[in-house]
């Protein structure tokens, strides 16, 4: 079986900025339809303001995982909701129940999304 990530920049400064830009990118795409379905029409712009947040807060986190601290996965879920839950609040301005529930909808559109393209990646 074809492991899901490969080493080929060598863990540098582009690997990191590129993962970055890349989950940047996932959190978009699942935040944008996650507030479609739950909002209707809503503008794509808010979506990628809003995903910065979670996406730097997770690389951060990641950071910190390989610096030798030993973070349960429980602390990064809690963490980048959170860190979503204000994002979404603010962007999108949305009083805090309607957040706290497109932001559980956006974390269940991650995890299919999320799934779908692991599946994919190791089928190749």
């Amino acid at each position: 079986m074809i492991p899901a990530q490969v080493d080929v920049t060598g863990g540098g400064v582009l690997a990191i900025v590129v993962t970055f830009l890349a989950a940047w990118l996932f959190y978009s795409i699942a935040l944008h339809l996650a507030a479609t379905f739950f909002l209707g029409e809503v503008p794509t712009q808010r979506a990628a303001t809003a995903a910065f947040a979670p996406a730097l807060f997770s690389m951060l986190l990641q950071l910190g995982q390989i610096g030798g601290r030993d973070i349960p996965i429980a602390v990064f879920i809690v963490l980048t909701f959170l860190a979503a839950l204000f994002a979404i609040h603010l962007v999108y301005r949305l009083r805090w129940s309607s957040a706290a529930m497109l932001t559980l909808l956006y974390f269940a559109f991650s995890f299919a999304l999320g799934l779908a393209v692991y599946n994919i990646i190791s089928f190749l």
